[in-house]
């Protein structure tokens, strides 16, 4: 953040705090009742809420200026954007991204942040849930003043998640969501041409994602999960164009269940009707593990974000821990640390039938993926040497999946937009 913008500190002076109640006025009339249960802050209006987070209680006022203020003092104190960014909000139409966007855009106006905002919403194609979501999107495109884009699976991938599900059943449809949707994100913004990414991940959810990692074992993914603000890089020395593009969580250290109360107390139009496909989601064990430890400790949330950062700070300082090497997909230009991405390699599977490809081990994988090519005589791209013969074969393959289906388009021939949406010209 340029210099000029501070960090704001929550404080109440004395001055501040009214006289005791029920001392006697100065013109001797009858001292007024005690305040019942009145809020820690300002101590003037009585409490309607107790903050999840610090078991404060609070007026209303005092809880949106507290928010507001944590909000804002993380942004600068990690340092997320810097004066003229042009930052895409990623938009779904519920709570987390609704709060996200109304509190991005107040900050921005009341601290001159001087960033240029824009809202970025993926359709997933999800029947019954996405179309009724978008709509609350539009909108807060409206409320809020910010233009929207929305870009759909169907226009990037030519699947649906509703043909996905039909093809694959309701178990690891969220895999091929996550996937897609990350890629999508990264797409819209190359589109777009912004900056910075910033979505609606709150403290919950990161300490779901860390506690699904460590369940896993995958103890090096730790360091994304739990860092505020990532930057994919790549060795290509081409210079891969989403190497540019931030992504950062504002809502890091904020709880779901406040952003709840914010949402509720401020008003807010957002949708709250859960995915139908997420039920069997295996995020869904480690959300209910998480919310018991909350019940008996308030602070556990915050707790395992920082055992997150602590054990990533180690994975890191381990020589023999073997991280991937980030390198660029043969086929789109995505940042991958194989020779396919996991985009690629799931659309493949879904165009050949075979759906199952990109689910697993990379050894398991490609066991898959060379049975299923034995018939034709060709090699599977994903293996782990690369040879002349490779690049040929890969374009054969793509040629045949642009029978069958949609092949994702080379990042780099990715068309930008020639009207950026504005608020007369909506792009829908």
């Amino acid at each position: 953040m340029e210099s000029g913008i501070t960090r704001s500190v929550t404080t109440t002076t004395a001055a501040e705090v009214p006289a005791t109640a029920g001392a006697p006025t100065a013109t001797g009339a009858k001292p007024a009742k005690p305040l019942k249960n009145p809020c820690n802050l300002c101590q003037s209006v009585r409490a309607i809420l107790k903050r999840p987070k610090t078991g404060q209680q609070l007026c209303k006022e005092c809880f949106f200026h507290v928010f507001e203020t944590e909000i804002h003092n993380t942004i600068v104190d990690n340092k997320l954007f810097k004066k003229g960014d042009r930052v895409a909000i990623g938009a779904s139409g519920g709570k987390d991204s609704t709060v996200l966007a109304y509190v991005l855009k107040l900050l921005n106006d009341r601290y001159s942040y001087g960033l240029d905002l824009v809202l970025l919403s993926i359709d997933e194609g999800i029947t019954g849930y996405r179309d009724d979501s978008l709509e609350t999107v539009k909108r807060n495109r409206d409320q809020y003043q910010i233009p929207l884009l929305i870009i759909s699976y169907k226009d990037l991938y030519g699947w649906s998640m509703d043909d996905i599900v039909k093809e694959i059943g309701r178990k690891n449809n969220c895999t091929f969501c996550g996937v897609f949707r990350r890629q999508a994100l990264d797409r819209g913004a190359i589109m777009l041409e912004v900056d910075h990414i910033v979505t609606g991940h709150n403290a919950d959810d990161i300490a779901e994602t860390v506690l699904m990692n460590i369940l896993r074992g995958d103890l090096p993914r730790l360091q994304r999960c739990t860092s505020i603000i990532t930057n994919d890089t790549s060795e290509d020395s081409s210079g891969i164009e989403t190497s540019k593009i931030l992504r950062s969580k504002p809502f890091k250290y904020t709880y779901e269940k406040e952003i709840v109360m914010y949402a509720y107390f401020k008003k807010l139009d957002y949708f709250s009707t859960e995915c139908i496909y997420s039920p069997n989601a295996y995020r869904g064990h480690a959300r209910v593990f998480l919310k018991d430890l909350e019940a008996i400790r308030r602070t556990a949330i915050v707790d395992i974000i920082h055992s997150g950062e602590a054990l990533s700070a180690s994975v890191q300082a381990n020589e023999s821990t073997k991280l991937p090497t980030m390198s660029t997909c043969t086929r789109c230009g995505y940042i991958s640390s194989n020779e396919l991405c996991k985009a690629c390699l799931l659309l493949e599977g879904l165009n050949k039938g075979l759906p199952q490809l990109g689910i697993g081990h990379t050894t398991k994988i490609r066991r898959i993926h060379e049975a299923a090519n034995l018939t034709s005589g060709r090699s599977s791209p994903i293996s782990s040497s690369t040879t002349a013969n490779d690049t040929d074969t890969d374009a054969g393959a793509a040629a045949s999946l642009e029978n069958k289906g949609k092949v994702v388009t080379h990042i780099k021939d990715l068309s930008r937009l020639e009207v950026m949406p504005t608020l007369n010209s909506r792009s829908e």
